[in-house]
Parts: C-alpha cells; structure tokens; sequence
C-alpha cells in the first residue's frame, strides 16, 4: 500500500500548488499509518481478566496494583479473614488514576509519581472490595473470598 501511494503521488503531475488528489491520498496514507500505530500500541493489562496477584508473608497478605492509566489488574481475587495490605505502584503515573479513593477504609490519597504506596487494609470480610480514581474513571475491585 505504501509502495502504490509512493507510486501514485510521485507519478500525478502537480498543477497550481497541490494537486487534490494527491492530497486525499497523502491524508489517506497518513491516517492509516497513525491508525495501525496506535492500534499497535494498546495494552492489554485492563481487560477485566480475573488475575491472581496476592501473596501471603508471615501471616500477612499483600495484594499488588498497578496504577497508570488505569488500574491493573482491574479484577484481582484474595483470600478473606487475613490481615491485608494493598500495594499501589506508580511509574510516571501522571493521570488520575494517581488520586485514590477506597471508602471501605477511608484511604484518600494522591499517590507519588513514581514509587509505591502500602495501604492497610485491615482484615477483610468476604465480598468485593472497591478502589476508585479521583475523577470516578478508573477502578479495580478485589473479590475476597
């Protein structure tokens, strides 16, 4: 495709400044090309998959979040009845996803840029567990169970 826009503007004699097709083709090729980069760029790390991020240490379990863009993983699962920390992580995280909100247990809280955050979360009930963005656009939810 790109060849046959190469061929076709190169080959298209140019009368009075920019020929008008020329033009719908090079804005054409253009938007492709924007199009497939950014399709190719897109993460998948928010797609609501159920993901397994908890360990327990020493009678305590730690649940990990990233925070940029997003939440991820926006659907984690943990075990009920366990003295709980949740750990945030930022890297270059400049967007709202920064300023958490979980009102289970009052934490509200615009994280660092850069770094992590531990939160207690005390010893959850079972059922899901919420945290929120600043602006009510990004959350997760921790299913205890």
């Amino acid at each position: 495709m790109v060849l046959s826009i190469h061929y076709s503007v190169f080959n298209m004699k140019i009368s009075n400044g920019v020929n008008k097709t020329v033009s719908i083709i090079i804005t054409f090729g253009l938007i492709v090309a924007v199009g497939i980069i950014f399709m190719g760029s897109l993460k998948t790390k928010n797609t609501g998959q159920v993901i397994q991020n908890s360990e327990i240490n020493d009678g305590v379990q730690y649940i990990t979040i990233d925070a940029k863009g997003g939440y991820s993983p926006r659907v984690s699962t943990a075990k009920a009845g366990i003295p709980t920390k949740l750990i945030v992580k930022t890297n270059n995280t400049y967007d709202c996803s920064a300023s958490l909100i979980i009102r289970s247990v009052r934490f509200q809280k615009i994280l660092p840029q850069t770094g992590q955050t531990e939160i207690d979360i005390g010893t959850p009930k079972a059922g899901p567990f919420q945290g929120v963005c600043g602006m009510g656009m990004y959350s997760f939810v921790i299913n205890f169970s």
